[in-house]
């Protein structure tokens, strides 16, 4: 008796390594948008990408677009002085 994956695979005329390919390609792209959000300190996207699966395009549309507009908004505040609250005592 076949098991049910590879039974549907057959149905829709899927041969088993292509769909091999693809979930090695879905994979390395969350990973990288994963790991990339993490450390961007971007939460919510970090949820986004764990949750909705796009075949890849959102991670790749993260990973070269959204993280680099990012990166370049905390390179050009690294330059400045940052305002502190001073707390009075009483």
């Amino acid at each position: 008796m076949e098991d049910y994956f590879t039974l549907m695979l057959e149905q829709l005329g899927i041969p088993i390594w292509f769909f091999f390919i693809i979930f090695l390609w879905v994979g390395v792209w969350k990973m990288l948008a994963l790991w990339k959000s993490a450390r961007n300190n971007s939460p919510g996207w970090f949820v986004i990408l764990a949750l909705f699966n796009t075949m890849g395009i959102l991670e790749i549309i993260y990973l070269f677009g959204i993280s680099k507009i990012q990166l370049e908004s905390k390179k050009q505040n690294k330059g400045k002085p940052t305002k502190r609250k001073v707390s009075k005592k009483k």
